[in-house]
């Protein structure tokens, strides 16, 4: 990964500066061209996007906090819940192209690397099934497990 560090590029180790391998770098540290860039993308949405954000912003699916636009590493993803560690991607037709398809799997293979979790839907789950887009980011919802309390005396086996 390369940082800007007092003007000079800065290539870091893989896995410094942050636990379990992951790249820590501070927002002052991104390079400005990124974060001008996901700026300018949270103006230009695509239609799918525009719905997508509908659903995931306000804590409105399943009381997550999603950001969208988001850099991370050296990419601007989509939408990015911190609590879950997940990005989601829409992934509309040009993503069908053989070089779009590798470039996609290179980018997926470095976000896995520093830990996160992606799911790619296709732009026509966001506006048609709702509902489907929605069970797909459940399957990243951790169950609430067991409570922890035993039960009343006389229930139960």
């Amino acid at each position: 990964m390369e940082v800007t560090v007092e003007g000079r590029r800065k290539t870091l180790p893989l896995g410094e500066g942050g636990p379990k391998g992951r790249v820590r770098v501070s927002w002052k540290v991104v390079e400005r061209k990124l974060l001008e860039c996901a700026r300018k993308m949270r103006h230009e949405d695509t239609h799918a996007e525009k719905l997508a954000w509908i659903l995931l912003r306000d804590r409105r699916m399943f009381g997550l906090k999603f950001r969208r636009q988001v850099p991370i590493d050296n990419f601007i993803v989509d939408f990015y819940c911190p609590e879950l560690r997940l990005i989601v991607e829409l992934d509309g037709l040009v993503h069908d192209d053989p070089k779009q398809i590798q470039k996609d799997q290179r980018r997926n293979a470095r976000l896995q690397q520093l830990g996160y979790k992606i799911l790619r839907v296709a732009n026509g789950m966001v506006m048609y099934a709702p509902d489907a887009f929605a069970d797909e980011i459940r399957r990243f919802v951790p169950s609430p497990g067991p409570s922890g309390h035993p039960l009343p005396a006389g229930e139960g086996l």
